[in-house]
């Protein structure tokens, strides 16, 4: 505690030269120092003094709206947040009436802006705490759902998720923590762009696990098991475009007024042809890029030479188009000045290199850069839009090339690119739970999640909800009052949705008059698009008011 101390009184001494030198001062009753420790015998607080006064030394602090705590258990935090969100969760209750209250969209826009965005500022920070305090914001989260789509109580949460199409807490902690990571990567003058996990800290952290992890040591678990451990992403530099030289290339389309629905491929091909005899002084060369499910990969023809690599899986399919038409100039680079020019068929590309803006993708700048170089040195570079599969010999090469490309492109990644990746990982393993909820009523109806329309009723899209999921009122109410479940009493058997829908034979007459059929599903009557005689139906038997 002494050397701290000295070394913490030495910067502050330097803090209170420099702003009694700059014409400022800061306010030592507003000052205050918290110890992190976690140690629970008597040990000594530290000593350090602003202009003649002590620190006040304070057992949690906040800093930047976060509440740091001094043992960073950030549990302080949580139920302050708790408490605030609990006041904001009473907008969405009153607008959230079953009967005539806000479309579903609209309440889970308020939710998103009003609530969801406080529970994400700071998550990358507090979300080192332990799971038992986390967990106290989720039932927040439950009930705004429930709330936003009229789900009755004693629904299930993870059908929330899905029906809502809005995942946990949890599944967002991880997602937006894997996001900064990479957001740090990429901005070359953070403090912690060059950070490398020590590897005492990891023994550490595996011999002592209730020790709360870092960041680092949290995030790498998740690049672990991702694949994502030796990606490298593209930088993120400023780019100074200077408004007297003019920015952006133009391409050429000499197809533009051929609409690809309703023209031959050989009317193509003549128009290739004609175009190639105006540039035939121009050495062509084609670039493509393909992506499927395991690759992405690129390809570049040449006259002479062919190009084909593969890019990590989780490129999109814009920046292999790109990278297709950066590699292409770098290999022009190597060689004497000369005519060239570029066949690409992604008029997405080659229309970003006309309209700059501070979203372009990064790749793009490089391109215009790249080629600003060339041009001083004496090329002529010109880009060309060619239509895919119409016979265009070099377009089909390239195309070809790129689908059987097997040597890998060691080459970094746009951010945006590794954000929808992680996205689509953690959807894919949220689809992969709901795949074993074998019991939960809901993935009978519902298998793959999605986002599904909503009714313009509120009414009939709260009655919607409640029989897909499965939980009503007349059918689980019995939960919240301590009842006995409702029985039929023609059956003898626990009253259910499948049960008042599909399997009561009381009901076959008004099942047969409204949907012209006895034999029907729960999936026929209540997927995306339910069946158009289902709320006659429930009127019928006098359900609907009990649901």
């Amino acid at each position: 505690m002494a050397f701290i101390e000295r070394q913490l009184q030495l910067a502050v001494n330097k803090i209170h030269q420099w702003s009694a030198f700059n014409g400022f001062t800061f306010s030592t009753a507003k000052t205050s120092c918290v110890h992190f420790c976690r140690k629970r015998s008597l040990h000594p607080e530290p000593e350090i003094k602003l202009e003649g006064q002590l620190i006040n030394v304070v057992s949690e602090v906040k800093f930047l709206g976060v509440i740091f705590d001094k043992k960073l258990a950030f549990h302080p935090h949580v139920m302050r947040l708790r408490k605030t969100l609990d006041k904001a969760l009473n907008i969405l209750k009153v607008l959230s009436n079953t009967s005539w209250g806000a479309s579903r969209p609209s309440l889970l826009r308020v939710y998103r802006a009003s609530i969801l965005t406080k529970m994400d500022y700071g998550c990358v920070i507090y979300g080192s705490a332990r799971q038992s305090v986390l967990k106290k914001l989720d039932p927040i989260h439950h009930s705004a759902l429930r709330l936003c789509s009229g789900a009755f109580r004693t629904s299930p949460v993870e059908s929330l998720y899905v029906e809502c199409c809005e995942p946990s807490l949890d599944y967002r902690r991880t997602m937006l923590a894997i996001h900064f990571y990479f957001k740090i990567l990429s901005h070359p003058g953070h403090p912690f762009h060059t950070h490398k996990q020590s590897q005492l800290i990891l023994r550490l952290q595996r011999a002592r696990p209730s020790v709360i992890p870092s960041f680092f040591t949290r995030v790498s678990k998740f690049l672990n098991s991702f694949n994502l451990d030796s990606v490298q992403v593209v930088a993120t530099i400023k780019y100074h475009l200077t408004p007297w030289n003019s920015h952006g290339l133009n391409f050429l389309n000499p197809f533009k007024t051929f609409d690809k629905a309703h023209t031959a491929p050989e009317i193509y091909q003549q128009l290739f042809a004609d175009h190639r005899e105006v540039y035939q002084n121009f050495t062509p060369i084609f670039t493509d890029g393909s992506k499927c499910s395991s690759c992405t990969s690129f390809a570049c023809v040449f006259i002479n030479s062919t190009l084909s690599f593969q890019l990590h899986t989780s490129c999109s399919i814009f920046t292999a188009e790109i990278t297709a038409i950066l590699h292409a100039l770098s290999q022009i680079s190597s060689g004497p000045p000369d005519n060239y020019i570029i066949y690409s068929d992604s008029l997405s590309a080659l229309e970003s290199m006309i309209s700059l803006n501070r979203f372009s993708h990064p790749l793009t700048f490089n391109i215009l850069e790249l080629h600003d170089r060339l041009s001083t040195k004496g090329f002529t570079i010109l880009f060309c839009w060619i239509p895919s599969h119409v016979g265009i010999s070099g377009n089909e090469l390239a195309d070809n090339l790129a689908r059987s490309a097997t040597n890998s492109f060691n080459s970094p990644v746009p951010v945006n690119d590794v954000k929808k990746y992680v996205k689509s990982i953690l959807h894919s393993k949220w689809q992969a739970q709901w795949d074993l909820k074998n019991t939960n009523k809901l993935q009978s109806i519902k298998r793959l999640i999605a986002c599904w329309p909503s009714l313009p009723i509120r009414k009939l899209d709260t009655v919607l909800t409640r029989l897909r999921i499965g939980h009503t009122r007349f059918t689980h109410r019995h939960l919240l009052l301590g009842e006995p479940a409702p029985l039929c009493t023609a059956c003898q058997c626990q009253m259910t949705v499948l049960h008042i829908l599909i399997e009561c034979p009381r009901f076959d007459l008004q099942r047969i008059r409204c949907s012209h059929s006895s034999c029907m599903t729960l999936g026929d009557i209540l997927h995306k698009d339910h069946h158009p005689q289902l709320f006659t139906f429930l009127r019928t038997i006098g359900f609907y008011s009990l649901i």
